[in-house]
């Protein structure tokens, strides 16, 4: 049965309705475009969309315990790392928000093993109004309307409702490559598609001159536009998928053109388009800290300490995989490595497996996958996205994979409000 045909209002379990859990998801997704105060609305509504949830139930299969299982293991040596720094309040408050974040993770996977395509749908609308709201306060700062350029920008590229360009630019990845799954699934142009994701292309993504945001989307959209045209789609959805993707290269290409006509995009685009800035080279740039640290990590079975790196480096690692060692010691590091590796297995095996949510599922994945890819530049281990889609994925692996329900086409947006 089409889960949009069910009465909204019909109780779950115990619990509350079906539309007080689908509004409560769906404001929780929306505040997680909002983050220039710590903590953030997203932190207080997910303890509000954990009460709501967890009492009408809630449960793990055993995918997400081995998640959770890990998960646990990275923060317990977080915590072995942080003893000889107790009296440090930044390091505390550090391990503290990775907890948190873990228990995140968890919560999600745990949400869709029940009712999932009706909370896929809430979940998906509040990531797009969240990522719209960001893109643009983007734009309004970047081009300083009403004198918002101080509060919505930071070194000159747009920040939106976030503190750092770089993660507003991949907060956004999932609703850009949701929507436009969704166009290409349905081909159909609605305007609730092409509006959002245009002001999310332009405001969340490319006026953030975040090179790992342009590299995330770029990657992210090819994959999942090739996932979804060998998994998903039809003979028929196939030639339309080619035909669409084509063609919205081609826009964007003439897009990118209109935008660098104005000479301030243009300067900025220069700048930041190259591969290897400055900072990136030398014995005490990006990569050659990397390189340097790693025979130390080696002697120092608790690594550096929680936001230690910084102290001994000057900067932080920029690449979360040596910064599972330095802040969390080998327990930390060697458990972080092992859940990235069940997770590229969970994660590939998941998106070849038929199911209702199989087009959801691929749209989740290629974003993850290319997050952690990107971890190899940047620390990624506090990025709230980040921990929504490990549980996402590991939560439709449980949902899909080892309950097997399978489905004959992949028309997943039609079943979500598309």
């Amino acid at each position: 049965m089409n889960t949009l045909s069910a009465n909204p209002s019909a109780p779950v379990a115990a619990g509350f309705s079906r539309g007080t859990q689908w509004w409560t998801l769906f404001i929780f997704m929306c505040c997680g475009g909002v983050v220039l105060i710590e903590p953030s609305p997203y932190e207080f509504t997910f303890f509000l969309a954990l009460f709501v949830f967890m009492l009408g139930g809630m449960r793990l299969r055993a995918g997400a315990v081995v998640m959770s299982v890990l998960l646990m293991l990275y923060n317990i040596g977080g915590l072995f790392s942080l003893i000889p720094f107790l009296d440090d309040g930044d390091a505390v408050l550090f391990i503290g928000v990775s907890f948190y974040l873990a228990v995140t993770a968890i919560f999600f996977a745990a949400l869709l093993q029940d009712d999932a395509r009706w909370r896929m749908q809430a979940l998906t609308w509040g990531l797009v109004s969240g990522a719209t709201i960001a893109s643009v306060a983007g734009i309004l700062g970047y081009f300083d309307v009403a004198g918002l350029g101080a509060l919505f920008t930071r070194f000159d590229r747009a920040a939106g409702t976030f503190k750092d360009p770089n993660v507003l630019g991949t907060y956004v990845i999932l609703p850009l490559v949701l929507l436009a799954q969704a166009i290409l699934i349905t081909g159909r142009l609605w305007l609730r598609y092409v509006v959002p994701l245009a002001i999310i292309l332009f405001g969340g993504v490319f006026l953030s001159f975040s090179r790992g945001a342009w590299g995330n989307m770029i990657l992210s959209m090819a994959l999942m536009t090739i996932l979804t045209f060998l998994f998903v789609a039809g003979p028929r959805q196939r030639l339309r998928i080619t035909v669409l993707a084509v063609t919205g290269t081609i826009g964007a290409i003439v897009a990118l053109a209109v935008a660098l006509s104005i000479e301030e995009l243009r300067s900025m685009f220069e700048v930041r388009a190259a591969l290897v800035q400055h900072y990136d080279v030398g014995a005490t740039g990006r990569f050659g800290r990397i390189f340097r640290a790693i025979p130390e990590l080696l002697d120092r079975p608790n690594g550096y300490g929680p936001m230690q790196f910084r102290n001994v480096w000057f900067e932080d690692p920029h690449n979360v995989y040596l910064n599972a060692f330095s802040a969390y010691g080998w327990l930390g590091g060697l458990s972080y490595l092992c859940l990235i590796g069940a997770t590229l297995f969970v994660g590939w095996r998941l998106i070849a497996t038929p199911s209702d949510m199989q087009a959801f599922a691929i749209a989740v994945w290629s974003v993850l996958f290319v997050q952690m890819l990107q971890g190899l530049t940047i620390d990624t281990d506090h990025w709230r996205h980040f921990y929504l889609l490990l549980g996402l994925t590991w939560g439709l692996f449980d949902r899909n994979v080892r309950r097997g329900r399978y489905q004959a086409d992949g028309a997943a947006w039609e079943n979500r409000g598309g």
